[in-house]
């Protein structure tokens, strides 16, 4: 109890002051991490902006293609394999998608 005030204030002080700069130097790195730089750059130049977000979108665009055909060849041959087992609720599906392939054909034609 026989520390002065000043003593006191200026120990809470020096050990705010050292989390404050910790804190800061966490906050540095985390924005450095995160690029902000870049992004920044970026919007300052929008025919930079515009021409990433092209090619980015041609890149998902030609993933989801790519990637619906997969998905439709496999369920294709899925739905050929469960045909082949003449199974009688399979065999009725694929005998009336048949059919109304065959009647859309024959109403264009």
């Amino acid at each position: 109890m026989g520390e002065r005030v000043d003593d006191v204030g200026e120990r809470i002080s020096s050990g705010l002051l050292r989390t404050l700069i910790t804190k800061v130097e966490h906050l540095t790195l985390a924005l450095e991490k995160a690029a902000i730089a870049e992004y920044i750059e970026l919007y300052r130049r929008p025919r930079r902006l515009l021409y990433f977000n092209f090619l980015a979108g041609i890149a998902r665009g030609f993933g989801l293609a790519i990637g619906f055909t997969v998905v439709g060849a496999l369920f294709l041959y899925a739905l050929g394999k469960l045909a082949s087992w003449n199974l009688p609720v399979v065999g009725e599906f694929i005998a009336e998608i048949a059919r109304i392939v065959q009647n859309e054909l024959a109403r264009r034609h």
